[in-house]
């Protein structure tokens, strides 16, 4: 469908994205601790019905291509999972909460802890209501949708209310929000999910998906 929200994975070049997705910046807010704990406000980008976004890591024009990857080869062999979210992850109980683990998606965001504990070591504690809702806050802030959590009785697992939108992660990925279809290189669709997180380092071991790397490698948007 010509007009679909969606981002393609092209050959050996950029994302493509169509159907007028908005395109904003943003950027993780960190305590005086290094703890992330929130996001900056969404900066609108101007763009248009299509346009095409960095994947290789070295355009000058970031988060846009500038076919940089014409002249500098780079690594863009898809290799994540096609499989189901609901096939790959894991649930962890805790109080009256379930929270489930896609380890396969995880980008290194932090969200998932502060300096005093994690969330897997909350589940413990879990049947203090606080405790439970800082859990279910805190995986509701991870990006890629690693950690999704469900309560008891609920009919669905907790997720942001996302309207179909990418943000530019300073630093980090693309995060692609409120179901927007990426598609593989080949056509066929990736599991449409309400928060995912493409790489645009270049580096990722899990590609078309973040993996943490551009931390490793010191990726920056300048």
């Amino acid at each position: 469908m010509p007009d679909e929200q969606r981002v393609e994975v092209t050959a050996h070049g950029p994302y493509r994205v169509g159907g007028g997705v908005p395109l904003s910046r943003t950027a993780q807010v960190e305590t005086e601790y290094g703890e992330p704990v929130a996001y900056e406000p969404d900066q609108a980008l101007p763009v248009g019905k299509t346009y095409q976004l960095c994947r290789c890591g070295n355009s000058s024009t970031k988060p846009f291509c500038d076919d940089t990857h014409e002249r500098v080869p780079f690594d863009d062999r898809e290799v994540a999972d096609r499989g189901t979210y609901e096939e790959r992850a894991h649930p962890y109980r805790g109080g009256a909460i379930t929270m489930f683990d896609d380890r396969t998606l995880c980008t290194q965001a932090g969200y998932c802890g502060d300096r005093f504990r994690n969330v897997w070591a909350m589940l413990a504690d879990a049947d203090d209501p606080a405790v439970a809702e800082r859990i279910r806050h805190m995986s509701r802030l991870c990006p890629s949708g690693r950690l999704a959590t469900q309560p008891d009785g609920a009919e669905h697992r907790d997720e942001p209310g996302y309207a179909p939108s990418i943000g530019v992660i300073r630093d980090g990925p693309l995060w692609v929000r409120g179901g927007v279809q990426v598609v593989a290189v080949d056509g066929k669709p990736y599991e449409r999910r309400n928060r995912v997180t493409l790489c645009r380092c270049g580096h990722s071991r899990n590609k078309p998906f973040c993996d943490g790397s551009h931390k490793d490698v010191g990726f920056s948007d300048g």
